[in-house]
């Protein structure tokens, strides 16, 4: 998996299709969650984009401190369905860790995760912080990663 990091304004329109096809994909299709994927912070984000074959197979979006919580963080994490079992999950998020690190110089990261995710995210470094809550009907936990 080769793996770019660009901001909103370099994505050609077939990436950004493509983040949007994978994150509709597994997020509303696979989990069967109806909820507003476009939320307007996009924009902001840096995105972290995983291909193979020309095609978009891991995806992560990472924001700076304040734009999204307080501290820097990683959303939408996403691995396309037949390519779970090649490990592109830690590949996308050690690339998203490292592109906070680069680019905002931050070492400190907050997640949203969902909950039966904890694992994964618990070998990546992150804690949890807080009680578990719903977010669009699935349950997730606030992780922390120093």
């Amino acid at each position: 998996m080769n793996i770019s990091i660009k901001n909103f304004e370099a994505l050609s329109l077939e990436e950004l299709y493509g983040i949007l096809q994978l994150r509709s994909e597994v997020f509303v299709v696979e989990q069967d969650c109806v909820y507003q994927d476009l939320d307007g912070k996009d924009k902001k984000a840096l995105h972290i984009i995983g291909t193979k074959n020309n095609t978009i197979v891991a995806y992560t979006r990472v924001f700076k401190p304040g734009d999204y919580f307080i501290e820097a963080s990683i959303g939408r994490v996403v691995v396309k369905a037949s390519e779970r079992q090649y490990g592109y999950g830690y590949n996308i998020m050690m690339a998203s860790i490292k592109a906070i690190q680069e680019h905002f110089n931050e070492t400190t990261i907050k997640i949203s995760a969902q909950t039966y995710l904890n694992k994964f995210y618990s070998s990546l470094g992150f804690k949890e912080i807080g009680d578990g809550y719903l977010e669009d009907g699935i349950p997730h936990i606030g992780m922390l990663k120093d």
